[in-house]
């Protein structure tokens, strides 16, 4: 075998060795609660990803850390299907509740506010949110 052929066998193997994660943290408490997919199916190397993973309904304070990573078996089959199935590992964490203390600055607007009211409100909410250094929750 000649030096480049094996510089490049062993540089494979050392890519292929890893796996693909990737963690986004919301800075939500975490609880409990935890939704797993750990086949979520996406297509060729990613470019068609997986389904959308549905939190409203189980995760009510929101979301507070979502993991996606490509495990060894994962990229195992990826390899075996030359990349056309692509699955991943998708694990979402719920909020146990807001722990930025915003919860008191919070701007809440009836159902029924006008466009004028709407708009207002939410320039408030910006011009608060740079003020104080912290998100402000605004709901209609």
């Amino acid at each position: 075998m000649s030096p480049s052929r094996g510089v490049l066998l062993a540089g494979i193997v050392l890519v292929s060795g890893g796996c693909y994660h990737a963690t986004i943290d919301t800075g939500a408490t975490p609880s409990s609660q935890v939704i797993e997919q750990p086949w979520a199916a996406s297509w060729i190397l990613g470019l068609v990803p997986p389904e959308t993973v549905e939190t409203a309904s189980q995760c009510p304070n929101g979301v507070a850390i979502v993991e996606t990573q490509q495990s060894f078996l994962n990229g195992l089959v990826a390899a075996l299907t030359f990349s056309i199935f692509t699955p991943m590992t998708i694990k979402v964490t719920c909020a146990s509740g807001r722990s930025d203390g915003a919860g008191d600055a919070d701007v809440i607007l009836t159902e029924d506010a006008t466009a004028a009211q709407r708009q207002h409100a939410l320039q408030q909410a910006v011009l608060r949110s740079a003020e104080e250094g912290k998100p402000i929750l605004v709901r209609f």
